[in-house]
């Protein structure tokens, strides 16, 4: 079968604040060099499932401190000369998961958990393109689909059937792409492919479970 289409995100989530964020490697602000860009550090901006770049601020020491402390995104205003939370006034405020140092300590990454669009324009991002994983972002489309059931949605439907149903189609994409790989033309191999991993990331989300599970047991096989 082929994955519906129109399975669009369904629109901005809510999270507790996450306070008392840790810099890496035991770092403190005062251990970042601020002085090189006249007291500011360029702060860069990730969603922290899809990996997409959300934008780009500033951070002086009270702004990273604050986003330290309260786990809110929290910039300085060049323009304002001011410090500003993002999402204060639109309510899209970005939930930082963790905060990340570049080796020169002069640059900082925000992984962000977003509240809803990033951009003032009303896109998820700032910049344009294809950057990121689909992957990660169908995810976040089914995790919608979870929390708020929209009638009509094909992703509903398979979430209300249960876990023993989402297995069953899992089993019998599995099935569809076997044969593809053996009786078909790459198209449909990959077409199965498609179905298989999107009906998997539907089972992944019906036991509380993610991609990123997936990942931490294939990393340890690594070793």
């Amino acid at each position: 079968m082929t994955t519906p289409q129109g399975e669009a995100h369904a629109g901005a989530q809510g999270g507790a604040q996450r306070p008392a964020l840790q810099l890496p490697h035991g770092l403190g602000v005062a251990d970042l060099d601020f002085a090189k860009q006249g007291g500011l550090l360029p702060v860069v901006v990730q969603h922290h499932r899809t990996g997409h770049v959300l934008m780009v601020g500033y951070q002086d020491a009270e702004a990273l401190t604050t986003t330290l402390r309260t786990g809110l995104g929290t910039f300085f205003s060049r323009s304002r000369q001011g410090q500003w939370v993002k999402g204060a006034t639109s309510g899209n405020y970005l939930r930082v998961v963790s905060v990340e140092v570049d080796c020169d300590r002069d640059t900082v990454l925000l992984v962000c958990d977003p509240d809803g669009p990033t951009c003032h324009t009303g896109e998820e991002t700032c910049f344009t393109g294809e950057a990121g994983s689909f992957l990660a972002e169908l995810e976040e489309i089914v995790l919608a689909r979870d929390q708020e059931r929209p009638d009509g949605s094909y992703t509903t439907s398979l979430l209300e059937g249960g876990v023993r149903r989402i297995a069953q189609k899992v089993g019998e994409e599995g099935v569809e792409t076997a044969l593809a790989a053996v009786a078909q033309d790459d198209p449909d191999l990959i077409g199965e492919s498609a179905d298989l991993i999107y009906h998997l990331l539907v089972l992944l989300r019906s036991r509380g479970l993610a991609l990123a599970d997936v990942e931490v047991e294939l990393r340890r096989r690594h070793g």
